[in-house]
C-alpha cells in the first residue's frame, strides 16, 4: 500500500512537469538550427522545433507549442537543460574553463616567456600561428585597433586547450571574450 502512495502523483503537479516541459522545448525554438543540431535531440523534436519557427498562425503556434510539449515527455530533459545551461554560461565547469582560457591569453600577451611555457603544456599547439597573434594583438593594443587578433588569440588558445577539456562541447564562446 505504501508503493501505490510512493507513486501517485497529483494532477497538479503533473501539469506542473508538463508545462515546465513545454517551456523547456519553447527554449529550444529560440536557438539556431545549428546549435539544434549539436544537442542531438530525437528526429522528430528537431522537425518539430523546425517547424515552429515556420509557423505564422497563432492557432498554429499554439498547436505546435502543445506537440513541441508532447514530445519533450517522451524525451530526457537532462541534456537539453545541461546543454541550454552552457549556453547561457550558468555551467560552472565551462565558465572556469573560459575563465583560465582568457587569463592565459592575458599571460601569454603580458609575457615572453608564457609562450614557451604554454607549448610545453600543449605540444599540440601551432607555435608560429600564436606568437603571430600574440604579436598582433600587442600592435593592436597600442595602436587602439580594434581587437580582431586579440579575439583571434582566445579562440586559438581556446581551441588548443579545449582538446583537453571536456566542458566545451563545440560550443561558441559565451561570456570570456572581450
Amino acid at each position: 500500500m505504501e508503493q501505490q502512495n510512493e507513486e501517485w502523483v497529483s494532477k497538479t503537479r503533473m501539469k506542473k512537469r508538463m508545462n515546465e516541459l513545454q517551456d523547456l522545448g519553447m527554449e529550444l525554438t529560440r536557438l539556431s538550427n545549428e546549435t539544434l543540431k549539436k544537442i542531438g535531440l530525437p528526429e522528430a523534436l528537431y522537425e518539430a522545433v523546425r517547424e515552429y519557427k515556420k509557423i505564422t498562425s497563432n492557432g498554429a503556434t499554439k498547436r505546435q507549442t502543445q506537440y513541441i510539449g508532447r514530445l519533450m515527455r517522451e524525451t530526457d530533459p537532462a541534456p537539453i537543460r545541461d546543454y541550454l545551461a552552457k549556453l547561457k554560461g550558468e555551467h560552472t565547469a565551462h565558465n572556469a574553463f573560459l575563465q583560465r582560457v582568457e587569463a592565459q591569453r592575458e599571460r601569454l600577451i603580458a609575457d615572453d616567456g608564457a609562450l614557451t611555457a604554454f607549448v610545453a603544456d600543449h605540444p599540440h599547439a601551432d607555435t608560429g600561428a600564436l606568437r603571430t597573434l600574440i604579436r598582433n594583438a600587442r600592435k593592436e593594443k597600442e595602436q587602439n585597433k580594434p581587437p580582431k587578433n586579440f579575439r583571434a588569440l582566445y579562440q586559438e588558445i581556446k581551441a588548443v586547450m579545449d582538446t583537453q577539456n571536456t566542458f566545451s562541447d563545440g560550443l561558441d564562446d559565451t561570456g570570456g571574450e572581450a
